[in-house]
């Protein structure tokens, strides 16, 4: 055991104690005096993440109580294990929880609705902060199980924080009622791995399927483990709960929503599957890559799609994140070292510049009771700074360089270019439609410019008028966290693009991360083989090239939605003619899809299971 393996329980076990005492103390503390406390103990956490994520050479394990398996492997203690990879998105979910605290600073002046204090919203933040630790660390499949729930359990919470409005519970009961179900799908499969292996443990049920032939039952076990990660990550069609809860819930909980507990549901999905499928009882890699790339491109375009038409701005912006999600599984579905290491670069790059945009609509929010793109027309011109930081984040979004989602998408187009270079395109559209969907948005709100109202109604959305600001004297000026946390954040990502030491770390970590015996050795005690060498994970002229398309595309989108409507002449008729008829027959039947009833998402989800599992089981 190396030292870092003693900070692995600490790392659970700080969050959680500073969401006691925040919640006890917060009765009686000043809410300046619990915002502190409450910025204090997650900087605390996010410093002892830092340690674990640097003191971590290759893997860290430590047996809870000191309860090491047998000789035979076989044992009832939980393990904590993790690798740089499984640190790195724990020390990830840290920054941003810090990013968010700091962000809400002073966030709610009044007191707290239902007469709670001052300590409620840190201290379920702090709550949600330990779940999502507990999840990154855990070598447990059942204690994985119970920290996705208490991971679940503070983010429905939090999205319904305003309890005294109808729409925010609304929002948090599709998504606690999704999220539930999802749960049992996942508890579900970890009885039919129990009942098969006797074994709880990552690396254990992984021994035990390895030694006998694959069957039915572990091919439903998977699906229904998977369905349980896909839907935290939002994919489709588990990812109905996600522009609901984003609508409602407050910014800062939108911050670490779309920046991280999203990605923690796919960075789920592939530990699982590396540490007990990938072997030859379990899932054959050949099916899940074909059926997650699949999978991955549906959920790219549709998030790109939808983004594109909303007006919404939090909607948007949860679309965009179900688009890049899309590319993320894209990518993970590859298989590959190099495929890995572009998706954690990918994931980090997009953690800022998405809950940087995250933070600059708050602003309007709070500002204008209002995130409708159009009702915000050239309503922003007076909040320059935040204008600037907005088009920053769109182009980000978009890939352009040297923001670290421009380096991370150019490492798995790179990947992909022997014998899924399909996937090239994808990554360069998906990020241009996202991010020009941004760059619109941006310049009717800040500057003013283009069309300020849609030339046509083009079916029922939402628009985000009239919404409650969440700061309740919007005549004061902005509270300077709110503009700086989005500009140190945004700031984080264009610095993790331009340091080669992170992508080196994280190519290191992503080889130790696909090396399924490695991690089963390393857990039994034994010395582990070296895992091989780490790929490249630097700019390249062609990545910077394509990420440069990319960013010029999003700006050419955005040029044509703000003056397109404008242009005369028949080759401009015949385009709108052409992009109304998409929009009638194809766009808006999918946007009916997103009704915000509990049981179409349900249906969904179960049509999404049922899918999944005749997938896997015709490719068996």
């Amino acid at each position: 055991m190396t030292d870092t393996a003693d900070l692995l329980p600490l790392a659970v076990v700080c969050p959680l104690l500073g969401a006691v005492v925040l919640a006890v103390a917060g009765r009686w503390l000043p809410r300046a005096a619990a915002d502190a406390l409450a910025l204090a103990w997650a900087t605390a956490q996010l410093v002892l993440l830092a340690r674990l994520w640097t003191g971590t050479e290759g893997r860290s394990v430590s047996w809870i109580g000191a309860w090491t398996p047998a000789a035979d492997g076989r044992g009832v203690g939980i393990v904590l294990a993790t690798d740089r990879l499984g640190a790195g998105i724990a020390l990830l979910a840290g920054a941003l929880v810090l990013a968010a605290i700091g962000y809400s600073w002073y966030y709610f002046d009044e007191p707290d609705p239902g007469g709670r204090q001052g300590g409620t919203f840190p201290a379920l933040i702090l709550l949600f902060e330990a779940g999502m630790c507990g999840f990154a660390l855990t070598g447990d499949l059942f204690n994985a199980f119970v920290f996705l729930e208490l991971m679940g359990a503070a983010a429905y919470a939090l999205t319904g924080y305003r309890i005294e409005e109808s729409r925010p519970l609304q929002g948090a009961l599709a998504f606690a009622l999704t999220g539930s179900l999802a749960g049992y799908c996942a508890l579900l499969g970890i009885g039919l791995l129990y009942a098969r292996t006797g074994e709880l443990a990552f690396a254990r049920i992984g021994e035990e399927l390895a030694g006998r032939p694959a069957d039915l039952a572990v091919t439903v076990a998977f699906v229904l483990v998977a369905t349980a990660m896909l839907v935290k990550a939002a994919a489709v069609p588990f990812h109905f709960w996600l522009p609901d809860a984003h609508a409602e819930a407050p910014t800062p909980v939108c911050m670490l929503l779309s920046g991280v507990m999203v990605e923690l549901g796919l960075y789920g999905l592939l530990r699982i599957y590396w540490t007990v499928f990938s072997g030859p009882g379990g899932i054959p890699a050949e099916s899940f890559r074909a059926v997650f790339l699949v999978l991955g491109a549906v959920t790219a375009v549709t998030g790109a799609v939808l983004c594109w038409q909303q007006r919404h701005l939090k909607r948007m912006l949860a679309f965009s994140t179900i688009g890049h999600l899309g590319l993320f599984l894209c990518g993970s579905a590859l298989l590959t070292p190099a495929a890995t290491t572009g998706v954690a670069v990918y994931a980090a790059g997009h953690a800022g510049a998405k809950a940087a945009l995250f933070g600059l609509v708050g602003v309007l929010l709070d500002r204008h009771g209002s995130v409708d793109e159009h009702g915000l027309y050239g309503r922003g011109r007076d909040l320059a700074p935040a204008g600037v930081l907005f088009a920053a984040g769109g182009l980000a979004l978009a890939g352009l360089p040297p923001f670290a989602t421009g380096l991370g998408k150019a490492v798995v187009e790179h990947a992909a270019e022997a014998g899924n270079a399909w996937l090239i395109p994808l990554f360069v559209l998906v990020p241009a439609v996202t991010g020009g969907a941004v760059l619109r948005a941006g310049v009717r709100v800040f500057a003013g410019r283009g069309a300020p109202t849609p030339a046509r109604q083009t079916g029922p959305e939402t628009t985000g008028k009239d919404e409650e600001p969440e700061i309740r004297d919007p005549r004061r000026r902005v509270p300077w966290p709110m503009v700086v946390v989005p500009c140190v954040l945004l700031g984080g990502s264009l610095t993790l693009g331009l340091v080669p030491e992170f992508g080196r770390a994280l190519a290191e970590a992503a080889v130790l991360f696909c090396d399924a015996p490695g991690y089963r050795d390393a857990v039994a005690g034994r010395t582990a083989p070296p895992a091989g060498h780490a790929p490249e994970a630097a700019w390249t002229p062609a990545g910077m090239a394509l990420g440069t398309l990319s960013a010029g595309a999003a700006a050419g989108l955005a040029a044509a939605a703000l003056w397109g409507p404008a242009l005369r002449g028949p080759l401009a008729r015949r385009t709108g003619e052409w992009a109304g008829r998409v929009t009638t027959y194809a766009i808006v039947p999918l946007r009916r899809l997103h009704s915000g009833h509990v049981g179409d998402y349900v249906a969904w989800l179960l049509a999404g299971t049922a899918a999944l599992l005749a997938a896997f089981a015709a490719r068996s």
